[in-house]
């Protein structure tokens, strides 16, 4: 299953989720954003009062939620319980319960099934913070992408200004900093650059220099993977 499957890993604000997105559609995959999973059952469980620091409860709470991941036209939407929230999951306060709920190993586990799974159904480009050392270990293809904090902040900035939101780029930067920090010391899977993966620093790159680097590492694969049709869910 692995051998058709491409892993981007990164901190937030790197771009991976822009160039995962474009990738499997220049390849012919499904775009796998793992994070998406996390902000879901963030967002049902701020929808449900359940306390964010209590693994228990929230790994109850994984168990009993059907969040599911469609492929509707070329675009990843996802359902929890029957309801299409997709466009609800990225706000600040469900990105910030998101990147609390995904410190617990339980919770991480129930996720990383259902990711698994859904590379179960055709291949995919898995874009998140541990696909490669976690989810997808044994993945055909492994990335890492990074940028200067900065730019990070910069990019979240933009998103939310084109949603209509306010943003602070001091302060965007202040979080995305905690949260690399949050990300990578945590003792469920850390984010960490894997032995063999790829290292591509996006800071000064567009969105299709970065694609061009990946696909020449990719190599010949692409072109036996470019006439293979996208599974629809």
């Amino acid at each position: 299953m692995q051998d058709t499957v491409v892993a981007i890993d990164g901190p937030a604000g790197s771009g991976k989720s822009t160039v995962a997105r474009r990738l499997a559609d220049r390849l012919g995959y499904r775009y796998l954003p793992s994070g998406k999973f996390y902000r879901a059952l963030g967002w049902r469980a701020l929808a449900a009062g359940v306390p964010l620091d209590d693994g228990e409860a929230l790994a109850r709470l994984a168990d009993r939620t059907a969040i599911e991941a469609r492929d509707e036209k070329g675009d990843c939407r996802f359902w929890v319980d029957g309801r299409d929230v997709t466009d609800e999951l990225d706000g600040s306060a469900v990105s910030d319960a998101a990147s609390r709920v995904s410190v617990f190993p339980e919770v991480r586990r129930r996720m990383v099934r259902l990711q698994q799974a859904m590379a179960e159904s055709g291949p995919v480009v898995a874009e998140g913070r541990d696909m490669a050392s976690v989810v997808f270990p044994a993945a055909q293809h492994k990335f890492y992408l990074d940028a200067s904090v900065a730019a990070r902040a910069k990019r979240r900035a933009e998103d939310l200004r084109r949603r209509g939101e306010e943003a602070d780029e001091t302060k965007l930067a202040e979080e995305i900093a905690a949260r690399d920090r949050r990300d990578s010391s945590r003792q469920a899977a850390p984010l960490r650059q894997v032995e063999g993966a790829v290292y591509v620093d996006t800071t000064e790159l567009t969105v299709e220099e970065v694609i061009e680097r990946l696909l020449r590492s990719i190599g010949p694969h692409r072109a036996r993977s470019r006439g293979r049709p996208r599974r629809r869910s």
